[in-house]
């Protein structure tokens, strides 16, 4: 038995002219709660359809718990989609619904029985098999999905955005079930979304993609705090990029000047960059909660600012500050409680400051 439920090894799928998959390689863990998260079009819901063999590879190989997929329809391959329209059949009932692909197998009725509720318990809908999809809520049908998939008892389920059809408080609520019920039965769930928190909610680790390329792979908290390149740190959170010049490189640090007026300092990232002119162009990624707000500078490094905007949003107030002429930066600082925490009006003057290793440098 292979330790990889999936792995993908330079995979490539092309429409035509155009290459949606272009290159990709994955080894996912058995067990594991993997995401491919990205934009529309980024190649993500071509690579869940490569696994599951509603397409095939132009060039590379598909293993499931290690074996070569090749040509092998979506039928006979140990794994389940669910998408996100439920293709529920409305003049059944829910056990009917969930049963259905156990009948097409010819699996003897008792046998049959006893997995449907077993499949309706996993889910936590029992006592709901009479019911028709229409009695259902949206949230109900949803996990009716979940327990037809799983009743197949599957190497892997796949899904295939899920819970775009739900409103945002059920959605919200969904993540948590879905997680929880992937606990539960411990198979491998590679999810397809493009909604970050979702994916940073429910994943063991994710990979993002864009124009058919995954850019990164990893947990969610390296994903978060340790993008690869601009687009993964721009695509998964509101990021902040101060655009300068490299001025100088010293031992564990690089000096960077923002518009020529505002010096930066930044721990060295892995890559080597040049220094001095055009070749010392760089991008400084900070997120907003990183950054704390000072009437008065807390050491040398705090960097001067003059609020421009004011956001109260309940659990935080979101700040808009002006740092030279052309360069302005979102500031949140967390609503602990009332007199916990400084307000700035508009207007104000004030210093920004945060951690060495909050800010990262990027290529530009």
């Amino acid at each position: 038995m292979s330790e990889y439920a999936v792995e993908l090894k330079e995979v490539s799928k092309h429409f035509g002219p155009v290459v949606a998959v272009d290159d990709v390689s994955l080894s996912i863990r058995d067990g594991e709660f993997f995401s491919l998260l990205g934009p529309s079009g980024c190649g993500k819901t071509t690579t869940l359809r490569l696994i599951a063999g509603f397409e095939l590879p132009t060039e590379g190989d598909v293993y499931i718990d290690g074996h070569l997929q090749g040509e092998t329809p979506p039928y006979r391959r140990p794994v389940n989609t669910v998408f996100q329209s439920y293709a529920l059949f409305p003049h059944m009932t829910v056990f009917q619904n969930v049963a259905f692909g156990l009948e097409m197998q010819k699996v003897a009725k008792e046998e049959i029985r006893q997995r449907v509720l077993e499949a309706l318990e996993m889910v936590q809908l029992p006592g709901m098999e009479n019911r028709k999809p229409a009695q259902l809520s949206g949230g109900q049908q949803q996990r009716i999905a979940l327990a037809r998939a799983l009743v197949n008892r599957p190497k892997v389920l796949l899904l295939d955005e899920p819970l775009g059809a739900l409103d945002l408080k059920l959605r919200k609520a969904m993540q948590l079930e879905l997680k929880a019920l992937q606990h539960r039965v411990g198979i491998t769930f590679i999810y397809v979304t493009h909604d970050q928190e979702e994916a940073l909610t429910m994943s063991d680790r994710i990979a993002v993609m864009n124009r058919g390329r995954v850019l990164q792979t990893g947990t969610p908290e390296e994903i978060y705090e340790q993008p690869a390149d601009r687009f993964v740190a721009d695509f998964i959170g509101e990021t902040n990029f101060l655009e300068g010049q490299v001025e100088e490189m010293r031992a564990g640090e690089v000096e960077v000047v923002v518009d020529g007026v505002l010096t930066l300092y930044v721990p060295t990232p892995p890559q080597s960059l040049p220094s001095g002119g055009e070749r010392g162009g760089v991008t400084v990624a900070i997120l907003p909660e990183k950054i704390s707000l000072h009437a008065a500078p807390p050491d040398q490094r705090a960097v001067p600012g003059l609020v421009q905007e004011v956001v109260y949003t309940g659990t935080d107030t979101r700040y808009l500050v002006q740092l030279t002429e052309k360069t302005m930066v979102t500031v949140r600082q967390q609503n602990i409680g009332i007199g916990a925490t400084m307000v700035f009006a508009v207007g104000a003057k004030v210093y920004l400051h945060w951690q060495p290793g909050y800010a990262r440098l990027l290529p530009m």
